[in-house]
């Protein structure tokens, strides 16, 4: 396996043990992506691990490229009979190797997702900070899955915690985790934020 496999494989782990002991009813959670619940983003990340990228574009041709109708498709034929059977079967995948096997781009899924579920639930978690440093070095550089490169465009993002400094312009700073988060789509994490650039940040994301 390469460093990122072992890393986002250690990601994986570390999100099953918070889930393993989560009561019932907090499985239909909100969670930071969109209208899915807890359930729902973990078979979506389960899912991803089972496409190649010819899997992930037959399926998206499918879907007359619509990625609401291939996301949901997909986690749907992952999903098990119960959460718990769900979160079983997610605790044997395999690495997200979208959009090509080494790439940073499944990592990047991993761990947004994984902080999806965690943030709403109140559970603290800090990834690899070899890991996130790379998906943060990723999302300011390349628009995959996520509008990120083009989201930050003219901002100078400055983690607090991490040698990580990105683009020029209005500063936003914060932990790295929050800023992946922000590039990410995530408005939930700008109250965390600091810098002028933070209120032209806001109204992209708005």
């Amino acid at each position: 396996m390469t460093k990122l496999s072992v890393i986002q494989a250690r990601e994986r782990d570390a999100l099953v043990d918070d889930l393993r002991s989560l009561a019932p009813d907090r499985w239909r959670g909100a969670t930071l992506c969109g209208e899915w619940d807890v359930e729902e983003v973990v078979a979506h990340l389960g899912a991803a691990s089972r496409l190649s990228f010819p899997g992930w574009l037959r399926s998206m041709i499918g879907a007359r490229f619509d990625p609401d109708v291939h996301n949901r498709r997909r986690l749907e034929e992952f999903r098990g009979p119960s959460p718990a059977e769900t979160l079983e079967m997610f605790a044997g995948i395999g690495p997200i190797r979208l959009p090509r096997k080494e790439s940073v781009g499944g990592l990047g899924e991993m761990i947004v997702h994984s902080e999806d579920i965690r943030r709403p639930l109140g559970i603290r978690h800090d990834p690899d900070p070899d890991g996130l440093l790379a998906v943060a070095t990723f999302f300011a550089a390349k628009d995959f899955a996520v509008n990120s490169k083009s989201l930050v465009a003219g901002l100078r993002l400055r983690a607090i915690d991490a040698e990580f400094v990105a683009g020029d312009g209005p500063e936003v700073g914060g932990r790295l985790l929050d800023l992946v988060m922000a590039m990410a789509g995530r408005g939930e994490v700008l109250e965390d934020l600091k810098g002028d650039g933070v209120p032209e940040l806001r109204r992209r994301l708005d």
